[in-house]
């Protein structure tokens, strides 16, 4: 088996050392090797093995009694092959523990840390290797709580200053204040349009402008969304915004903490809007298209000004994120992901008005329902579509439902006949919205009790009660194949 050649960290919170020799409960001693202030670790783990390379994942501190410790391991090279295996394999300290084995630390264990780099703790007898890991897990509790509110703050202040009469630099100006760092919005002639904050170090500007090349469109044939560089101890980011807008946010930080690209990727996608409305103009073309419905314009005359086209050019898509609910920045996200502004922010569902060429794809998070192309007089129709495809989705646990757009055998009987036969068919239900959608629903997923409370947000001992009371208004057996077909025909035509 080769051996790698960097260590893999696990993806926790790291937990200063400093912090662990800090708690006097456990009463550990630094003996050897690097101040504590310079090193972090990311787990706890026990180990006798004379040679614990094999079982680190790296960032570890690797606890031991000693028990693997030969009695003649002071005399020879023991000790030296030990910490250099822990070195090599990524450990970020070693603790030994005092008693039952060894009364003290061993002299040559301490030399072999100190020559390389390790830091080396003494644990007292009174604190078990237990102990240890579990205060190592409470540090990093608590990093990662002080690490979410974080984010949460940055969220909300940067949502704040997207609001605000001048978006743009207060977007810029409260992710510096964030981050301790110069935050810099590039043209994509690749020029400062704006910025926040004091470069940390001479010629950082002109590091991020070479790294925004690295992210502009144009410039590779598969420009990631994001790229990473340094300048001495300065840490650089750079994040295209838009997709292919070419608009760029570069940011420099006199350090990188583990919150700072979550924070930073905020921005970027409230400034991907707010450079999107500044480059195409159709934030102004969007108000006009408002006020001309305001004042009486029928949805066709300003269909135009939206962005899409005359006609069946239009889809309407509902989605509802798959853990809790929406929220301002995640709409905004989607509306960019499926590529358009035209959002609609609900309690629990986000809707958008996407131009039928930019065909939506299922979206990481979100559960989505896409309605049949339609034309501005068909929207409301089309919106229906998209809330009952949503609904089937959530259902079936499908990432992305589309209507049904084949032509079927309701294209054999003229429109007007069958919208007359569905009216008298459910008159019954005609004073019960709540019924005709519950059968609407029962019958698209086949009869399933569990199913349809999903869709519709129910009890299943509801969805019996209403489809109960369904075949008791319409004195039909709803269990015939023949009944079902025509109530599902009749239900089609709403």
């Amino acid at each position: 088996m080769s051996e790698p050649t960097t260590p893999s960290v696990p993806p926790t919170p790291p937990v200063p050392l400093s912090a662990l020799l800090a708690r006097e409960d456990l009463g550990l001693r630094q003996i050897a090797g690097p101040p504590a202030p310079d090193t972090v670790i990311h787990w706890a783990h026990t180990s006798e093995m004379a040679d614990p390379y094999p079982y680190l994942l790296g960032g570890e501190l690797l606890l031991t009694a000693g028990v693997h410790v030969p009695e003649a391991a002071g005399a020879g090279a023991y000790f030296d092959d030990y910490v250099s295996r822990i070195v090599a394999a990524g450990g970020a300290a070693l603790g030994f523990g005092l008693a039952p084995v060894h009364d003290t630390v061993p002299r040559a264990l301490v030399a072999a840390c100190d020559a390389y780099g390790l830091p080396l703790l003494e644990v007292p007898p009174r604190t078990t290797f237990s102990g240890v890991a579990r205060a190592v897990w409470q540090l990093m509790a608590q990093a990662r709580l002080a690490e979410l509110r974080r984010i949460t703050e940055a969220q909300q202040s940067l949502a704040a200053a997207a609001s605000r009469p001048d978006p743009v630099p207060s977007v810029l100006r409260q992710l510096a204040q964030r981050l301790s760092a110069q935050a810099l919005l590039y043209a994509p002639d690749g020029t400062v349009i704006a910025s926040a904050g004091r470069a940390p170090v001479p010629g950082t500007q002109e590091a991020l402008r070479q790294l925004t090349g690295v992210v502009r469109p144009g410039t590779a044939r598969d420009a990631p969304a994001s790229a990473t560089d340094s300048l001495g101890d300065i840490q650089l980011a750079a994040y295209a915004l838009g997709g292919s807008s070419g608009f760029v946010l570069g940011v420099a930080t006199g350090r990188r903490e583990p919150a700072d690209h979550t924070i930073a990727s905020v921005a970027a996608v409230l400034l991907s809007l707010l450079t999107g409305e500044h480059q195409s103009g159709a934030g102004a073309a969007r108000s006009s298209a408002l006020v001309r419905l305001l004042l009486g314009a029928a949805p066709a005359e300003v269909a135009a000004l939206l962005g899409g086209t005359d006609g069946a050019g239009w889809l309407v898509v509902h989605a509802r994120p798959e853990n809790g609910t929406p929220d301002p920045v995640g709409a905004a996200a989607l509306g960019t992901a499926l590529g358009s502004p035209l959002i609609d922010l609900a309690r629990d569902v986000v809707r958008v008005l996407v131009p039928a060429g930019r065909e939506p794809v299922a979206q990481p998070g979100w559960t989505l329902g896409v309605g049949a192309p339609a034309g501005p007089a068909d929207w409301p129709s089309a919106d229906a579509q998209a809330a009952r495809a949503l609904a089937r989705a959530r259902a079936t646990r499908t990432p992305l439902v589309r209507h049904g757009a084949r032509p079927g055998l309701s294209e054999l009987v003229p429109r007007a006949d069958a919208e007359e036969h569905a009216r008298a068919l459910l008159a019954p239900l005609a004073a019960g919205p709540a019924l005709t959608e519950t059968l609407r629903t029962w019958l698209s997923l086949h009869g399933s009790w569990d199913r349809t409370a999903v869709a519709l947000d129910v009890h299943r001992n509801t969805v019996r009660q209403r489809i109960t009371r369904c075949a008791a208004l319409l004195d039909t057996d709803l269990d015939d194949p023949d009944v079902r077909m025509e109530l599902w025909f009749a239900l089609r035509q709403g």
